[in-house]
């Protein structure tokens, strides 16, 4: 019953501990586990039987010894607690202010494993949202309330393009500003601090909520810190009606958390160690993107992942390609050249661009000019690896073109100053401008009528 203290605990095994049940214990249930000392540790049930209840412990579990430990249980999930208040402050991973101000004001507490939202109250992403970025607005454009990933590696600069993105967003076809929901997992000190300055720096502090479990935190943290993160964003779109920009990073520190608890608990594990539910976990909180009806508000997603070897084919990145609508690909070798930012034009990809872009949207030739600059960028893939055997000399006129169309496409298309905000107008006619290298006969993805119309211009 809640507020009953019970005595003794069944078994200690890291961060998990084994408990005699309550009556009335659910799964996911708020238990407070008090030492000898009456020092209090917060957790939550994962796992029920008829007599036991093994509990997740959100911090250290060291002092804790079986006889002298008393258990609590709330009979109550983890909530946060929500209101416009939120805006413009920090927490640790488990909804607790970390910035030194007290705790919001508000009567109203949510459940931070949300709701699943009914299928049929989902509209479908169509607004374009510009991010000032040539390779993700002209060739893997976002649209509002999709959620599509950053798949990343170490040392890449997946932080600074995602700040970049925070900065610039916007809405094309809506006055409305986004408000962004930051969410750090196991992430250093310093890339907390970056952010933070990032945001201050832009002036968009005051619209920005910030979720960071650090490294130094116990890592079963991270499995609540996105959870928060998603709870506040879903009260700031569904309920204050705004268009809120969620970044969560890192999500592989997060399945890594995961996979600890897993272990601990001696569970059969799939690939690589991670649980057999880390396909259903990760869904679980990618499903919390979108728009849904009798809301003008949005959630639109960008997880960033650092794929372990830059190995894309490891579960993370492979089972996150399943459920979120395509990628942004991070590429180590554009990034050793100096390119910034080093997107990989082939391998990135956006499932719902199609639909978020062309006249009335972007401009009648966003599609085509696109599907050509695609097509061509995989020509000259071809026709370097030719050229690494026979020989540039070797190669036909048509060849050459190619690969200089393959370099300056990289080095003014792909690459752009950290803080050089392009409009969808610019991207596009700098795609003509590249494209306007390669013979006429070459642009066979594009209408004549709109080649006439556009390349001029871009040879101008």
């Amino acid at each position: 019953m809640k507020g009953i203290e019970y005595a003794g605990l069944t078994s200690v095994d890291g961060p998990i501990v084994a408990v005699k049940r309550s009556e009335n214990s659910s799964y996911d249930e708020v238990v407070y586990v008090r030492d000898k000392n009456g020092e209090k540790r917060t957790g939550r049930i994962i796992d029920l039987n008829e007599t036991s209840a093994i509990v997740q412990i959100f911090g250290s579990t060291t002092g804790l010894d079986l006889e002298g430990a008393t258990v609590e249980f709330l009979e109550e999930p983890m909530e946060l607690r929500v209101g416009k208040g939120l805006l413009g402050r920090i927490f640790n991973g488990l909804g607790e202010p970390v910035d030194g101000y007290p705790q919001i004001i508000s009567d109203k507490k949510v459940n931070v494993n949300g709701n699943p939202i009914n299928p049929y109250a989902r509209v479908y992403p169509r607004d374009f949202i510009q991010t000032g970025i040539s390779s993700i607005d002209g060739m893997n454009t976002l649209i509002r309330g999709q959620k599509l990933p950053i798949f990343s590696g170490n040392g890449l600069p997946h932080n600074k393009l995602a700040a970049q993105i925070i900065r610039q967003a916007k809405i094309r076809s809506s006055t409305e500003e986004f408000v962004m929901v930051f969410a750090g997992m196991g992430i250093k000190y310093d890339v907390a601090q970056f952010f933070k300055h990032t945001f201050e720096e832009s002036g968009v502090l005051s619209k920005v909520v910030m979720f960071q479990s650090l490294a130094d935190a116990p890592s079963i943290e991270r499995i609540i810190t996105p959870r928060c993160a998603l709870t506040a964003a879903e009260y700031l779109a569904y309920e204050c009606n705004m268009h809120v920009l969620v970044v969560m990073t890192d999500m592989t520190n997060y399945c890594e958390a995961l996979r600890e608890i897993s272990t601990t608990r001696g569970e059969v594990p799939g690939r690589k160690g991670y649980p057999g539910y880390l396909y259903s976990n990760l869904a679980e909180l990618y499903e919390r993107a979108g728009k849904i009806q009798g809301s003008s508000g949005s959630i639109t997603q960008i997880p960033i992942l650092s794929m372990p070897n830059d190995d894309i084919s490891h579960p993370i990145p492979d089972l996150t390609g399943y459920i979120t609508e395509g990628q942004i690909v991070l590429d180590r070798e554009m990034s050793q050249k100096g390119m910034y930012p080093p997107v990989s034009g082939l391998p990135s990809l956006s499932r719902l661009m199609k639909d978020g872009i062309g006249e009335g949207m972007t401009r009648e030739d966003h599609a085509p000019v696109s599907s050509q600059l695609f097509a061509a960028y995989s020509k000259v893939k071809s026709i370097r690896n030719l050229a690494s055997i026979i020989g540039e000399e070797e190669l036909s006129e048509l060849d050459q073109s190619y690969l200089r169309f393959g370099n300056e496409l990289e080095a003014k298309f792909f690459t752009q100053g950290e803080y050089e905000d392009r409009s969808i107008e610019e991207t596009l006619d700098l795609g003509w401008k590249m494209l306007s290298m390669l013979p006429r006969d070459e642009l066979y993805r594009i209408k004549s009528d709109m080649i006439e119309k556009y390349l001029p211009k871009a040879e101008a």
